[in-house]
């Protein structure tokens, strides 16, 4: 059985943060509007690969998915509601505690599970690793395992934040110190991974990397959007080629 990737004291850290989670005046609203920013990109990139369609309110229909570090469960929610069939898994009991409890007072049937990537079983048509490998450790075992819950002809989306000195300067002491759009001590900047660390491990696990935008919060309009820069935040989604098993 592979080992554990969780960070022990990250875990920790969110679990005394989960009960803020729907709380969009309070210390995730970022978050909240983070989310639909990236499901509107999600669909377009998925429909630019003729895996889906938005002609319908459900354009998800049919697909199952998989939801990594789902934390309180506000990508799952979204995904629940254009039709996908969502597994979700989080090490920190008490985000999966408010995420179960969530999606019940919502109406969402949602599996959700206090789970680590290796202890999950089967292949999804989309896996979601957003926000996670900035928290893991081991990130080689972590990706493998992930890889592998890819079916073959599936997509990964991944987000994570890049290790730059810009990254440093925004992500960390802008964000969480000046602006406080974040809760301090919420990132370490070692643990950052750059672009091209990340699509070595996609390839690694058989994923070709095909889509790449930097993306940008405007803390006076409160808006996020698409660059061209990976120099911070940075969305990326590969595929799994058909062929493999």
């Amino acid at each position: 059985m592979a080992s554990s990737t969780v960070n022990q004291a990250e875990r920790a850290r969110f679990n005394q943060l989960a009960a803020m989670w729907w709380d969009e005046s309070g210390p995730m609203w970022p978050l909240h509007l983070l989310n639909r920013f990236r499901v509107q990109r999600i669909l377009r990139v998925l429909e630019s690969q003729g895996a889906i369609s938005t002609t319908t309110n459900k354009p998800l229909a049919g697909l199952n998915v998989l939801d990594i570090g789902c934390g309180g469960g506000i990508l799952s929610e979204s995904l629940s509601e254009l039709g996908a069939n969502v597994s979700a898994i989080d090490v920190a009991e008490n985000n999966i505690n408010i995420a179960k409890q969530h999606a019940q007072l919502s109406g969402y049937d949602i599996e959700y599970q206090t789970s680590e990537i290796h202890q999950v079983s089967g292949q999804y048509d989309i896996v979601f690793n957003m926000e996670v490998v900035e928290h893991v450790n081991n990130l080689p075992g972590f990706m493998e395992e992930a890889c592998k819950r890819v079916k073959p002809g599936g997509f990964m989306f991944a987000s994570t934040i890049n290790r730059t000195l810009k990254s440093f300067l925004f992500a960390i002491i802008g964000a969480e110190y000046v602006l406080r759009l974040l809760p301090k001590g919420t990132h370490t900047w070692r643990m950052f991974v750059t672009p091209d660390e990340l699509k070595n491990h996609l390839h690694n696990g058989g994923i070709t990397t095909f889509w790449t935008a930097g993306v940008a919060l405007n803390p006076l309009t409160k808006k996020f959007s698409e660059q061209k820069s990976l120099s911070v935040s940075y969305m990326l989604a590969g595929r799994k080629s058909p062929a493999d098993t």
